[in-house]
């Protein structure tokens, strides 16, 4: 990996996380230069390499959030697992870890034993509740944090169900804003030399994004519902039917913006109509708003249309869908990456980092741990363990230094 101009190189990473938060978080880190060593279960690794889909056995989840990671088997339910842990511990910056609330204490390794023998550590917590609170205790998925939060109930067309998305969506949100809390919390440590601790809540990203609702209920009592693709804030806004069948786009969010939608429409004067002339009465005749747009995206084809409101400057996109997105010339330059290093996973793209820094031209993503595949070189380079005593581990169960599981 090359950390020229990374902003975080020379930084330690310790990740006893598992499945999709914590290892966002990682991912995050280690994507601007850390180096973080994945702690793992010696024998079966993180659950996520059992996710679908996979080619030839390899979890192409798994693949994404932790291609460039350092994979270290350590059974974490032995003493001699936790006190190598606690030395690994010793001299990194962070550890981010995703137990329930109370294991890492039940085993010896809570945030006061860790700080006790590192005062400079970041902990990064990432838990379904948090670490207070009467619900702590619960476990929690991204599933539940995006139904408990509130979310699945505004998700989705008025007509179906609660809707939660096909995709890690608050594990996500979650692993960015643990990462940025680490930043902080490293920003705070320059200054004060001391670490702390970062508490993170599946649910807690995801509702701050749906926030709005909570406010319309404790103002106006109002009770936020399924609209669709709308959002009950601006008119007109959507995704709009094509004459040849191709979804687009279209959010004409602010009031110069639904002007120039009207005209690229052929119809400039309806925003001079008392009825359209503001977001608030667009919204009090959004139905009838609606109609005029969709029935003009349904006289030409996807491309004609979007053609125009370039030449427009209204807000617009097609609906884009995975072989969409990877022949895109603007995603191929800028966002998308391969894997490397992994015969499985050649020519395979993924998006790269979620943002773009000047003077670093971001990571190489060189290959997907196997479970322990580096166990011998960091508890060398780290702790200078001996290979006699590497293989004492290994035969305890203690450790997986064999990178062949």
């Amino acid at each position: 990996m090359s950390t020229d101009g990374a902003p975080l190189a020379g930084l330690k990473v310790v990740e006893l996380g598992t499945m999709y938060a914590a290892p966002t978080a990682g991912r995050m880190l280690r994507d601007f230069g850390a180096d973080v060593v994945k702690v793992e279960d010696p024998n079966t690794g993180d659950y996520a390499r059992q996710w679908i889909p996979q080619k030839d056995g390899l979890s192409l989840g798994f693949s994404r959030l932790n291609a460039g990671k350092r994979s270290v088997g350590i059974d974490l339910r032995t003493d001699e697992g936790r006190e190598l842990v606690k030395r690994l511990i010793a001299d990194a910056d962070v550890v981010v870890e995703s137990f329930r609330p109370g294991r890492l204490e039940a085993w010896g390794l809570g945030p006061d034993v860790l700080h006790e023998i590192n005062p400079g550590l970041v902990i990064a917590r990432v838990s379904g509740f948090g670490q207070t609170g009467p619900k702590r205790l619960l476990p929690g998925f991204g599933t539940v944090a995006e139904t408990a939060s509130g979310f699945a109930n505004v998700n989705g067309q008025p007509e179906s169900p609660p809707t939660s998305p096909p995709f890690g969506f608050a594990d996500s949100i979650a692993g960015l804003s643990a990462a940025m809390g680490v930043s902080m919390a490293l920003f705070n440590r320059s200054r004060t030399g001391r670490g702390e601790v970062v508490d993170v809540a599946l649910y807690e990203p995801l509702m701050f994004i749906i926030g709005d609702m909570f406010l319309k209920y404790t103002a106006l009592g109002e009770v936020q519902q399924r609209i669709g693709n709308s959002t009950g804030a601006a008119s007109p806004r959507g995704i709009y039917e094509a004459a040849d069948g191709k979804f687009l786009s279209i959010a004409a969010s602010n009031q110069a913006i639904a002007a120039r939608l009207f005209a690229a429409m052929g119809t400039p004067e309806v925003i001079e109509d008392p009825r359209y002339a503001t977001n608030a009465d667009r919204l009090a005749h959004n139905d009838e708003v609606q109609a005029m747009v969709i029935e003009w995206c349904k006289r030409a084809p996807r491309d004609e249309i979007l053609a125009t409101l370039e030449e427009f400057e209204v807000v617009s996109a097609a609906v884009n869908d995975a072989s969409d997105v990877v022949k895109d010339p603007h995603f191929q330059e800028r966002t998308l990456v391969e894997i490397t290093g992994n015969e499985i996973l050649r020519n395979t793209l993924m998006p790269g980092p979620v943002l773009h820094m000047a003077g670093y031209d971001g990571p190489v993503y060189d290959g997907v741990p196997t479970v322990g595949e580096q166990t011998r070189d960091v508890l060398t380079e780290r702790l200078g363990l001996d290979d006699a005593e590497l293989d004492r581990l290994a035969a305890a169960g203690v450790i997986n230094h064999g990178g062949d599981k």
